[in-house]
């Protein structure tokens, strides 16, 4: 094999003169991918909470309509679903919104459509969690909160929902690190995150192994912090005869 491996090319400036090095713009894809996950994360949470709530309420009309949403989302491939709130949505909007968001800087509008189309397309995902945590809980804690005089709103915030939640930590925690590595999709409308950094990298120095090599050690970097932080979280929201103990 003919392939001359060179590892110092990171420490290299970069040939667009910005005085930027290779490790720099690693660093800076690093970030992005670590801003674009977190945001379309929180997203995700919110948006996965109100819906997999709506999915377990006795009104029929609101569970169809959160039924609708889940499937709408889950079955569109996230590709799909980016390329249409990058593209098209900007042209279905009232023109003068079209307008002011094409007048954006590109960086800023790939930014948003990926929170968007993330936060949204994870949703649906975080959706089903919450709804499998609210419908594993006995029906007796709902029947003894409606009976203590809660509403139905009050039952869900107060005592169904802090339960499932802490039930549903492990599957949550796939769906966080499912949302930074989808996040590399986000590269096919301009975003530099971490793997459009990488290819970028391979453009300018013709070292893809050393490229992609560093990619994916950041990737299970990122990993590895996560799955951490949430160990530590299962751990600490443990309940008692639902998780093991």
């Amino acid at each position: 094999m003919s392939y001359q491996w060179n590892w110092s090319v990171f420490g290299q400036e970069t040939v667009v003169g910005d005085g930027a090095t290779y490790a720099d713009w690693m660093l800076a894809g690093l970030k992005m991918t670590v801003m674009v996950s977190l945001s379309s994360w929180v997203l995700a949470l919110l948006l996965g909470a109100v819906v997999g709530v709506l999915r377990t309420v006795p009104n029929k009309g609101l569970r169809a309509v959160a039924t609708a949403y889940v499937e709408l989302l889950r079955n569109i491939p996230l590709l799909v679903q980016l390329f249409v709130w990058y593209f098209i949505v900007p042209e279905l909007l009232p023109t003068a919104w079209g307008t002011a968001i094409k007048q954006l800087p590109p960086d800023l509008q790939q930014f948003g459509a990926a929170v968007i189309c993330l936060g949204l397309f994870t949703s649906a995902r975080v959706s089903e969690q919450v709804r499998a945590g609210i419908e594993s809980l006995p029906i007796g804690q709902t029947r003894a909160a409606l009976a203590l005089g809660l509403s139905l709103p009050q039952a869900y915030r107060l005592v169904l929902l802090p339960m499932a939640f802490r039930l549903i930590v492990p599957p949550l925690t796939s769906e966080f690190l499912n949302t930074f590595k989808n996040s590399a999709v986000c590269s096919t409308i301009g975003l530099l995150e971490l793997a459009a950094q990488g290819r970028q990298l391979v453009d300018y120095t013709a070292q893809p192994y050393e490229s992609f090599i560093a990619v994916t050690v950041m990737y299970l970097l990122i990993n590895v912090v996560v799955m951490t932080l949430m160990g530590w979280l299962e751990r600490r929201v443990k309940v008692p005869g639902y998780m093991g103990q």
